[in-house]
């Protein structure tokens, strides 16, 4: 089975739109690597470099609400796949960016806003990683020497979603 989870980046905003996790100026290139190096590169979040060292060992983000608004792409998942970030936590999603990161076997996690405020008190932390257990349903913290456990739903379908892979993988196996 897939590991969900790994180092974190700590996207302290709302409404992160599918133009700011990958420009559509880049939407031309070919295949997804060619995706990989302009990943976040239009955020405009203070402090934040999109070609800093965290931002390149991150496995997971950490986020407000309304994440993966804007224009419907799969491009959007699919630099965040490249570049090996496997779970995006959040408030909320947008509808089809959350879908889309599910069919490509990747976990949108919507948490409830104060679970997602505790999660931002590790932010300060240099070693914090979070992992997710799918099939328990739960997502653990760990950094600055201490660390918690919190339940997460994930629907039955977006478990299978999951656990098989990404949708491709899902229909092969079912169909």
């Amino acid at each position: 089975m897939k590991n969900f989870g790994g180092p974190v980046l700590f996207l302290d905003r709302n409404d992160i739109n599918t133009d700011e996790i990958i420009p559509a100026r880049y939407l031309t290139e070919i295949t997804k690597e060619d995706l990989k190096p302009y990943l976040l590169e239009d955020l405009s979040l203070t402090g934040f470099d999109p070609k800093g060292a965290v931002t390149g060992s991150a496995r997971v983000i950490v986020t407000r609400a309304n994440f993966g608004c804007g224009s419907s792409r799969e491009h959007a998942p699919w630099v965040l796949e490249v570049n090996g970030i496997n779970v995006v936590i959040a408030e909320s999603f947008a509808r089809i960016f959350r879908q889309n990161m599910f069919n490509c076997g990747l976990a949108a996690i919507e948490l409830p806003k104060e679970t997602v405020d505790a999660l931002f008190l590790y932010a300060g932390y240099p070693d914090v990683t979070i992992e997710v257990n799918i099939e328990a349903q739960t997502i653990s913290v760990n950094g600055g020497g201490k660390g918690e456990l919190f339940p997460v739903t994930v629907s039955p379908f977006d478990k299978a979603l999951l656990l098989a892979g990404g949708w491709v993988d899902f229909a092969d196996k079912k169909y």
